[in-house]
């Protein structure tokens, strides 16, 4: 499953308030400053910092050139 692209112009990181980059094949966001990763289970962001992973650079940077698009208003 995937976002609705409504709620992606919605989303930001809980933390720095910033965009995420959603992974659409992987089905998680990114912050792409940070490198935390949020969980999606089933078509639900589970937006908890708490629950986040912290990815190195190498995979930050993978994640990064997968396809998907930015979370908020700029993403449109």
């Amino acid at each position: 499953m995937s976002l609705d692209g409504w709620l992606l112009d919605k989303l930001c990181d809980p933390l720095d308030k910033g965009t995420l980059w959603y992974v659409t094949e992987e089905n998680v966001l990114l912050n792409p400053r940070t490198g935390q990763v949020y969980e999606v289970r089933g078509d639900i962001a589970v937006m908890l910092a708490d629950e986040a992973t912290v990815v190195a650079d190498d995979e930050r940077a993978r994640l990064l050139a997968l396809p998907g698009r930015y979370t908020g208003s700029q993403s449109a």
